[in-house]
């Protein structure tokens, strides 16, 4: 869930740092984005390795 709360904030914050004209807070909104969208790829990441682990249906 952290990862939607990330890229919403940030999109919020870039889209304000363009109407201001505010580089640092376009620039802040952009880093959050990409935060977002690791904390996705490392949730994805962890998921697979558990099921490869210990598959969902038991089977190896």
């Amino acid at each position: 869930m952290g990862e939607l709360n990330d890229k919403a904030k940030g999109k919020a914050k870039e889209i304000a740092g363009v109407v201001t004209g505010d580089r640092d807070l376009e620039a802040e909104g952009k880093a959050d984005i990409v935060k977002g969208k690791v904390k996705g790829a490392f949730e994805t990441a962890k998921q697979r390795v558990k099921d490869a682990v210990n598959p969902p249906d038991g089977k190896l």
